[in-house]
């Protein structure tokens, strides 16, 4: 048996994994890569595999950087049938359209570009709304704790993983020459004692391990600790600072607990949400309670006035162009020169810009960058 490393390896994107033996090849997820500028050429590279050759994918959860790249696969050649969570086939038929649109509109934004300026270079496209239609007709569910058996000699097993609506880990059991080893993927893990989704299921043995370690280097603080420091950032910068919030998070998973805690807040009058019309706010992936349910809105934490406001913009790392677009402007209007002082704050599992008022307070701006390659090298099991 080998076991490849495609992606998520010495970073956090672009989750792929390869197994091979000599009766079967499948692939554990088929994420995008996601972050710098590397990331589109990285997407449009061939794989160290030919997709009309793999059995069948078992996908952990929809996140875009676990699912992103199943479009192109099919597109490619791939005709064998994608295993998951009822939930997770439910919210990729939102996830990998929106994916699919957002790949188009770049792309006819580039060839606007290019004819203005014909040396521009034009990238390729990634792959279309009709292509990730005609993946969804792959996709097939199943529930949790059910032994489903895709291949004569692979036999998985979803196992609830607390991340989002739908998360698994995955425990496989692969035979091979007369022997079977389990094979255990965590995909990506919640945290126990989270407000909507159930803790992760324990497992309690596997003969290879793969788990995710994004944040195998800390420890989380007690979620009330996090609620107070969220409720010092709004209360400090939009009352006393006048000043502007971003929270740039995940449109699947983290938006749904964030909207969940303001408004309990809201209940508990901490503070009362106004929305008013400006930046999207999801209502497919998100149906959320009428205070900030309007497609179309803002969530405004204050009264009519410009200042202060605070918005939730749907780029996990503040990477996406609606976040940045919205960056760039706060901080031009707060300081016209367009050096607007940013701050990282705090993090939700998500990052608080805050923009303050010209008040002469130094900025505490705190960058950090990977630029890590994937390791592609098989691993002998």
């Amino acid at each position: 048996m080998r076991l490849t490393f495609i992606g998520a390896a010495q970073e956090v994107t672009g989750s792929c994994f390869l197994v091979e033996t000599d009766d079967v090849r499948f692939l554990v997820d088929c994420g995008m890569f996601q972050g710098g500028r590397e990331a589109r050429a990285r997407n449009l590279k061939a794989w160290p595999f030919d997709p009309r050759q793999i059995d069948f994918v078992l996908l952990t959860h929809a996140h875009i950087d676990h699912s992103g790249l199943l479009p192109r696969l099919c597109a490619l050649g791939f005709r064998g049938p994608i295993l998951t969570t009822r939930a997770t086939v439910d919210l990729l038929s939102v996830m990998l359209l929106d994916s699919a649109f957002i790949q188009e509109s770049e792309w006819a934004r580039a060839q606007r570009q290019r004819a203005r300026q014909p040396r521009a270079d034009a990238p390729a496209l990634l792959y279309t709304v009709a292509q990730a239609q005609a993946c969804l007709e792959q996709l097939q569910g199943t529930s949790y704790d059910e032994d489903v058996q895709p291949h004569a000699s692979v036999r998985c097993r979803f196992r609830d993983a607390g991340h989002i609506l739908g998360s698994a880990i995955l425990e496989v059991w692969v035979s091979e020459m007369g022997r079977s080893r389990k094979l255990v993927f965590s995909g990506d893990l919640g945290q126990p004692g989270r407000p909507i989704v159930r803790d992760p299921t324990p497992i309690d043995s596997a003969d290879v391990l793969v788990v995710e370690s994004t944040y195998g280097n800390r420890l989380h603080r007690p979620l009330g600790e996090t609620i107070d420091e969220l409720v010092f950032v709004i209360e400090d910068t939009l009352r006393r600072r006048q000043g502007n919030i971003i929270i740039p998070a995940f449109a699947l998973g983290r938006t749904q607990e964030l909207l969940h805690l303001l408004l309990d807040l809201c209940r508990r009058g901490k503070y009362v949400l106004f929305p008013r019309p400006g930046g999207p706010v999801s209502t497919n992936a998100c149906p959320a309670p009428a205070a900030v349910s309007r497609t179309k809105s803002r969530w405004n934490v204050s009264s009519g006035t410009s200042y202060p406001r605070g918005t939730k913009k749907s780029s996990g790392k503040g990477a996406g162009g609606a976040a940045r677009r919205m960056v760039r402007t706060w901080s031009r209007e707060i300081h016209p020169s367009g050096g607007g002082k940013f701050f990282r704050i705090a993090q939700f599992k998500a990052t608080f810009l805050r923009f303050a008022m010209p008040s002469g307070v130094p900025c505490r701006c705190s960058r950090a960058s990977t630029s890590c390659s994937s390791d592609s090298n098989p691993l002998s099991l």
